[in-house]
């Protein structure tokens, strides 16, 4: 039960924001991450044996999502392939390595621009709701944002040497 909470606490803010970029619906996020939860806690006696839990998180929301749309649907459902889910640890990308320098340099980043992309892209605010917050209008948010994301990027590469492959990361430097 200890290996399930660890990897549940790790992954359910990514599997959440990943799912609701997938739905485009908070609520029905929200219910297949709770299907996904209800998923893991039935194989939670061989839970600690999974290689890779986060791909296994992330195969068991996908076919969720899969199911859930199927339903509802009756067709095809295209994802968004922005998450990696490798069933082995050898094949975890450069990306999902990256996240200790990420982490860093968000938090290098002065308070208003680490303010807005942790709201927004992290925790899946919308961001007419943080214009709403911040009374400001959803234009000023919008290009708040980009700027935002344009410093993280100049300094991501800086910083971490974070090189491009067909506009996917293909490789850094971890800082020290």
């Amino acid at each position: 039960m200890h290996c399930l909470m660890n990897a549940w606490h790790e992954n359910e803010t990514v599997l959440k924001n990943w799912l609701i970029k997938q739905t485009g619906n908070h609520d029905q996020a929200q219910d297949l991450l709770q299907d996904v939860f209800i998923k893991a806690m039935q194989h939670k006696t061989v839970f600690c044996t999974i290689d890779n839990a986060k791909s296994w998180l992330f195969k068991v929301a996908k076919n969720s999502l899969i199911d859930s749309y199927r339903k509802s649907k009756g067709e095809v459902l295209t994802l968004v392939d922005d998450v990696e889910d490798k069933g082995d640890e050898q094949d975890v990308t450069p990306v999902s390595d990256l996240e200790q320098c990420l982490t860093r340099v968000i938090l290098e980043l002065d308070d208003d621009d680490k303010e807005i992309i942790e709201l927004c892209d992290i925790h899946g605010m919308h961001q007419a709701d943080y214009a709403d917050q911040k009374n400001i209008s959803l234009t000023a948010t919008k290009s708040r944002i980009q700027r935002a994301r344009k410093k993280l990027r100049q300094q991501m590469i800086l910083s971490c040497n974070v090189q491009f492959d067909q506009d996917k990361v293909c490789c850094f430097t971890p800082r020290k």
